[in-house]
C-alpha cells in the first residue's frame, strides 16, 4: 500500500478542494480560492496517495496569534481510512500554539469537540430571492473610492487578527462589490457581496448598528441586481445577533444551513453585535 504523503496544496489541488466543498453543498464564491491562499499557503494541505489528493485541510495562520481551520473534507470514496485525521494532525501542528478557529458542520461537532474545540455561537445561513435598493443611498460609497488603511482600520476589531492581503484581495476582485456606509467622514460599517456557485453570498456584513446593517444589505444586493446577479442571496448570520437575523428574516430570507463557530485555545473576545454577516465558513 502507498504511504500517505503530506504536503502543502499546488494551486489545482486548491481548486480540486473548492470543487469538493461546493460538492459537500457549501456553495463557495466564484473567486474564492484567489483570495483565500493570500493569507497562509503553506496552510493549504493535502494527503495524496500515488499523487491524487485524498483529503484536504486549510490551517491559515493570520499572526501569531490566530489561525483559522476550513476545507476539512474527504470525498466519500476515501473516508473511514485515517486520511482525514492524519492531515487534521498536520493541519493543527501548522498552526503550532495558536488559537484556532472553525465552522463546524453538525455532523462533525462532536468530534471537534474531542479535538478541543469549545462551541463560541451558532452561524445560521439564511437564503432567498431578496429585492435589493433601487437607488444607491447617499451614505452609501464604493469601497475603492476609499483609503484602505481606513476599511482595514474598521475592520481589525471585528476580526481576531489582521487581514491585510485578504482584505485587499477580497474588496476588488472580480464579481465582489464592496460598499461601505459612511457617517459624515467616518465609516458606519461595510459590505461585500459576491457571486457564487448558486446566487450571491454577502459577507462579510459589518456595521454599528442594525440601521446601518439595512442600509448596506440592500445596497448590496441592489448592485448585484444592477448587474444582472439576480437569484438567491445568501447571509450568514451569527446566531447571538438579534438584529441580524430579523434584517435577513424581513427580508423574506429562511434558514438554510448551519455551522458552529468553535475555538481551540481560548476564545477571541468579538463584538457579535456589531457582525451582521460572517465574512466565510473557511476562512472566518
Amino acid at each position: 500500500m502507498a504511504a500517505l504523503d503530506i504536503g502543502p496544496m499546488r494551486p489545482d489541488e486548491v481548486a480540486l478542494a473548492v470543487e469538493w466543498a461546493a460538492a459537500e453543498g457549501w456553495n463557495p464564491g466564484l473567486h474564492d480560492a484567489e483570495c483565500f491562499t493570500t493569507v497562509d499557503p503553506a496552510g493549504f494541505l493535502a494527503a495524496r496517495l500515488d499523487g491524487e489528493m485524498v483529503a484536504a485541510i486549510s490551517v491559515a495562520n493570520y499572526d501569531e496569534a490566530f489561525a483559522f481551520l476550513g476545507f476539512y473534507i474527504v470525498p466519500p470514496a476515501h473516508r473511514g481510512r485515517g486520511y482525514g485525521y492524519a492531515l487534521w494532525q498536520a493541519g493543527m501542528a501548522h498552526a503550532g500554539g495558536r488559537i484556532v478557529g472553525l465552522d463546524g458542520v453538525p455532523a462533525q461537532q462532536d468530534n471537534y469537540r474531542r479535538s478541543g474545540f469549545d462551541l463560541a455561537w451558532r452561524n445560521i445561513r439564511y437564503g432567498g430571492t431578496v429585492a435589493g435598493a433601487p437607488l444607491r443611498h447617499h451614505s452609501v460609497a464604493e469601497a475603492a473610492d476609499l483609503p484602505f488603511a481606513m476599511l482595514e482600520a474598521y475592520d481589525r476589531p471585528l476580526f481576531p487578527a489582521a487581514r491585510t492581503a485578504f482584505l485587499r484581495c477580497w474588496l476588488s476582485r472580480p464579481g465582489h462589490t464592496a460598499h461601505v456606509l459612511m457617517r459624515g467622514s467616518e465609516i458606519g460599517g461595510y459590505g461585500v457581496i459576491r457571486a457564487c456557485r448558486e446566487g450571491h453570498k454577502v459577507g462579510p456584513l459589518f456595521a454599528d448598528d442594525a440601521a446601518g446593517a439595512e442600509v448596506l444589505f440592500d445596497s448590496l444586493v441592489g448592485a448585484a441586481d444592477s448587474t444582472g446577479g439576480g437569484g438567491t442571496v445568501f447571509l450568514d448570520v451569527p446566531e447571538p445577533n438579534a438584529a441580524a437575523r430579523a434584517l435577513a428574516e424581513a427580508r423574506g430570507m429562511a434558514p438554510c444551513f448551519e455551522t458552529a463557530r468553535m475555538y481551540a485555545r481560548g476564545t477571541p473576545s468579538l463584538p457579535v453585535e456589531r457582525m451582521f454577516g460572517v465574512t466565510s465558513f473557511e476562512l472566518g
